[in-house]
């Protein structure tokens, strides 16, 4: 990615085809899309990359099996399609994890649960259609992964999976298959794809205006955050894709208010566990919590996630913090499942996100909340997406450049379902200095692909860099530079909590502006700040932590 003053040199005052409003999973999904179908493409994004809902996902590409409960099976078919699509696009960075539901004791298997799992065994056949036994002796094409069919298991072949379940002595389970990834890096690899065919990304822009010209949106006037200007950037079409925040950018023009969506947020809180404390082994865990709602607990980083709540959402929606309620609810239902005794002090970090649900906004229908994605046109021509989920970003994003396509005319096919989404990394890539781990260095072929490479080449240049963020976690301080170099980071923040998921990940360790100085000194050397401006850095991460809520388990440390 080029830098940011470049960016903005590129973008301020010019003209675009396509001038995209968002840098989250559908907004740079959206700038593949209309660049790789020839559209030149500026998409600016107000904070950072995918600040908002698209690193506060459940790090999950699937289907929805739970959606199948509200018969939503269109939404459920098209997510499993794409998660057979994103497995072959990215296969660095979207992998197959085998989920468990598990009888303990006496109980009895779930036979709805079993029926649920075969309509998501018939649904998950491939893209043009055809049964997973039908590709598989096709010799003709390539290999699209599709998982097998659901299996019940025996209680020995859980524990095998599961060995902390042995407690809890458990009969059976059924295992399947869905799909996990790391949300922030699958969107800044789509935005390397788009920038590949042309597309000009600038993160610390806001959009404050939509500029009309004889009824129609024709660019938009935003402000670039370290300079504080006013800039103007004209465009052809204007596609809104600020999810949650959708129904805040209108054009000028009074619009119906059916044309623009109506969102009404909901807030999903996840936290995570130390694998030491409770490990689900190498599989993830559906867990029961109640009232016929469960919630999963499964492996990522080296940790145990687990979430999520679905609760309607009226705070800030810039600042979502993880509800104390809902910490509760997900500590209960894991302590209940595996016979732990996990408490707020037990976590390692935790975090929320804002669903952008869409609602017709018509108060005599209890069922009035949609979670398919929704495309709005106003009359002045701007386009909204909103809604969907991660899995989704690709269909979203063909959705809304094919209406741009149509109403201009055009003889423009979406390639999208084509396009790799990074490359894997090789041998050669992943040359390291004697003092990177092992662990950093696979941690870094997942996480940047082929890419990983660019982070390893300034470990040989400089030691420093071979420096681990955290005691006892592979990320590298190289990877705080890159994000200065490569990915447009600005602050310690955008390292810690998206470039790389530490904020998450370590919470504890990194309650201090010590903790973040060595963050802050690899940004500084990049961005050629001054040594006062490195030391305020530092001391600004405390206060970006405590704003994210990442932390719970410092309330703790705090009561006497």
């Amino acid at each position: 990615m080029i830098s940011r003053a470049a960016a903005v040199e590129a973008i301020a005052g010019q003209k675009f085809e396509v001038v995209v409003i968002g840098g989250g999973i559908t907004g740079a999904g959206v700038a593949l899309d209309a660049a790789s179908r020839g559209y030149s493409v500026a998409l600016l994004e107000r904070y950072d990359y995918a600040i908002g809902t698209s690193s506060r996902s459940s790090k999950m590409v699937h289907g929805g099996l739970r959606y199948l409960q509200n018969f939503d099976l269109g939404l459920v078919r098209e997510a499993l399609l794409e998660r057979q699509l994103m497995v072959q696009l990215a296969p660095h960075l979207v992998y197959p994890t085998p989920f468990l539901v598990p009888a303990l004791g006496e109980e009895r298997r779930d036979r709805r649960v079993g029926l649920g799992l075969n309509m998501y065994d018939v649904m998950a056949t491939t893209r043009v259609g055809r049964s997973r036994r039908e590709m598989r002796s096709s010799k003709d094409e390539d290999y699209y992964w599709s998982p097998d069919r659901h299996r019940t298991i025996p209680g020995d072949e859980v524990l095998e999976m599961v060995p902390s379940l042995e407690p809890r002595d458990p009969k059976d389970a059924y295992l399947f298959y869905d799909c996990q990834t790391d949300d922030v890096r699958l969107v800044f690899t789509i935005l390397g794809e788009a920038e590949r065919f042309g597309a000009t990304m600038l993160n610390g822009a806001e959009v404050t205006e939509v500029l009309g010209k004889d009824g129609r949106a024709r660019g938009v006037a935003f402000v670039e955050a370290e300079s504080g200007e006013r800039m103007e950037v004209e465009a052809d079409n204007v596609v809104n894709a600020t999810g949650v925040w959708a129904d805040r950018i209108r054009p000028q023009e009074t619009v119906e208010e059916e044309d623009v969506p109506r969102i009404a947020p909901s807030r999903g809180t996840h936290v995570l566990i130390d694998r030491a404390d409770l490990s689900t082994g190498r599989a993830a865990c559906i867990v029961p919590a109640g009232e016929g709602r469960a919630i999963f607990a499964l492996p990522w980083y080296g940790r145990t996630l687990i979430g999520t709540t679905d609760n309607d959402y009226d705070g800030d929606i810039d600042h979502p913090h993880p509800g104390e309620d809902d910490i509760a609810y997900l500590l209960d239902a894991v302590n209940s499942f595996f016979g732990v005794s996990l408490t707020d002090s037990d976590l390692v970090g935790a975090y929320a996100g804002v669903r952008p649900l869409i609602s017709t906004g018509d108060p005599k229908k209890s069922v009035d909340i949609s979670r398919k994605a929704e495309l709005y046109e106003t009359s002045s021509g701007m386009l909204t997406i909103t809604g969907g989920k991660l899995t989704t970003w690709r269909r979203m994003a063909k959705q809304t450049v094919d209406r741009l396509v149509e109403r201009e005319g055009r003889e423009a096919p979406c390639h999208t379902a084509e396009i790799p989404l990074g490359m894997q990394a090789r041998p050669d890539d992943l040359k390291a200095p004697s003092s990177v781990s092992e662990a950093s260095v696979s941690q870094l072929a997942f996480r940047y692909g082929h890419a990983a490479r660019a982070v390893l080449d300034l470990t040989w240049k400089d030691e420093r860099l071979t420096s681990p963020i955290v005691f006892g976690r592979p990320d590298l301080l190289a990877e705080a530079a890159i994000a200065a170099r490569l990915e447009q980071a600005r602050s310690v923040a955008d390292v810690l909590l998206r470039r790389t998921r530490l904020g998450l990940l370590a919470a504890p360790q990194l309650r201090t502006a010590d903790a973040a100085r060595g963050v802050a000194e690899a940004l500084g050397a990049e961005l050629g700040w001054s040594g006062r401006k490195v030391k305020q850095a530092a001391e600004e991460w405390p206060a970006a932590a405590a704003e994210a809520g990442i932390d719970p388990a410092s309330k703790t440390a705090e009561r006497p």
